[in-house]
């Protein structure tokens, strides 16, 4: 399994057999992105909620690459009235897709599309691919609960904002990290914009601090997990 970094949320995972799968993919307004909406393809997008810079460019994408979305029921009724293909979940619940297990969590954040459409309740997603297991927090605040999170599935990597402001900063990051207690944590939703500003390395080195790791992605930068 491969995973790329595109900045900020936005991630493609590659799966052995082939499969792509894109989470949050905001690229075209993304002064940070790499890489632009039409570099990209995908079988399944997931996203965590509804805000422009998470749904970001996955219509674009959609209309070109047919994939399936995977979203809470909500969002997920959204994209099918959009005219695409969605399968509706909800927080707390899993399925098994052919590339492998999704499970929503909880996040602490809102969901309003930007036509102010309600898009359900905000999320953070577990996938266990290929015999590893990733959780991507999306947008949140910090909660106790990402240690029974950790608990009741343990994870290989855990991607966390660390931004501030709109969602944790970098000491509940670590305290997130702390908690849930992943093999690996990478730090996203950082730099984007001047008011999300923080310093990855200071994060890196904070987690190695309480004996953890991370690793700081590059934009557009490929790892083989």
């Amino acid at each position: 399994m491969k995973l790329r970094y595109f900045s900020h949320s936005s991630f493609q995972i590659t799966t052995d057999a082939g499969q792509i799968i894109l989470i949050d993919p905001f690229l075209d307004d993304n002064p940070t992105s790499p890489v632009s909406s039409a570099d990209v393809s995908a079988d399944f997008i997931i996203l965590t909620h509804a805000h422009g810079d998470h749904v970001g460019d996955a219509f674009k994408i959609a209309a070109r690459t047919d994939p399936l979305f995977i979203c809470v029921n909500e969002l997920a009724n959204y994209c099918a009235h959009k005219g695409f293909r969605a399968h509706n979940m909800h927080i707390g619940g899993g399925h098994d897709f052919p590339f492998g297990r999704v499970k929503f969590t909880i996040a602490h954040h809102g969901s309003m599309t930007p036509d102010n459409t309600y898009g359900g309740e905000p999320a953070g997603v577990v996938l266990t691919i290929d015999g590893k297991s990733l959780y991507h927090t999306g947008d949140t605040g910090l909660f106790y609960d990402m240690k029974l999170i950790g608990e009741m599935t343990p994870l290989d990597y855990m991607l966390l904002p660390i931004g501030d402001n709109f969602t944790m900063g970098i000491r509940d990051a670590v305290k997130a990290v702390e908690l849930a207690a992943p093999g690996l944590a990478i730090p996203i939703h950082y730099n984007t914009f001047p008011v999300i500003r923080a310093d990855p390395e200071e994060f890196k080195r904070q987690v190695e601090a309480i004996g953890k790791k991370a690793v700081v992605m590059g934009y557009g930068e490929e790892r083989a997990l």
